[in-house]
């Protein structure tokens, strides 16, 4: 095992540790963190990245650009819209999503520009 990466002291900066923990216990960090559970599947990475070009898009379009059934597109959709991220509206047979805010639409961009610039160090590095 490479212990490289670990310290070998218990605390470093404790004035550092006390002010993080201290501004920790007023954030909510499950809710957050489920947020990026639900962007933790491939799917519903395409579907929210999908809705951050288009803005608004029905259901059976998105089935159709992830490749899945309606059904399918239709479950990862009301997920997203549960955890708020996703919003929807009703037009005669018709269902369309979109992002919630600009905050989501900037997760997914910042998100997939991070990736296209560890993909380049990578080829690079």
């Amino acid at each position: 095992m490479n212990r490289d990466d670990v310290c070998e002291i218990t605390c470093f900066d404790s004035e550092k540790v006390d002010r993080v923990k201290t501004k920790l216990i007023d954030q909510n960090t499950i809710e957050v963190s489920r947020i990026f559970k639900a962007l933790a599947d491939d799917t519903r990475v395409k579907i929210a990245y999908s809705l951050s070009i288009e803005h608004e898009l029905c259901v059976c379009d998105v089935a159709n650009i992830v490749g899945c059934t309606v059904a399918t597109a239709s479950h990862h959709l009301r997920l997203l819209r549960n955890l708020g991220l996703a919003t929807y509206r009703k037009e005669g047979k018709l269902v369309y999503y979109s992002l919630e805010d600009e905050h989501v639409r900037q997760l997914i961009d910042i998100a997939f520009t991070h990736q296209k610039e560890v993909e380049l160090r990578g080829k690079n590095g």
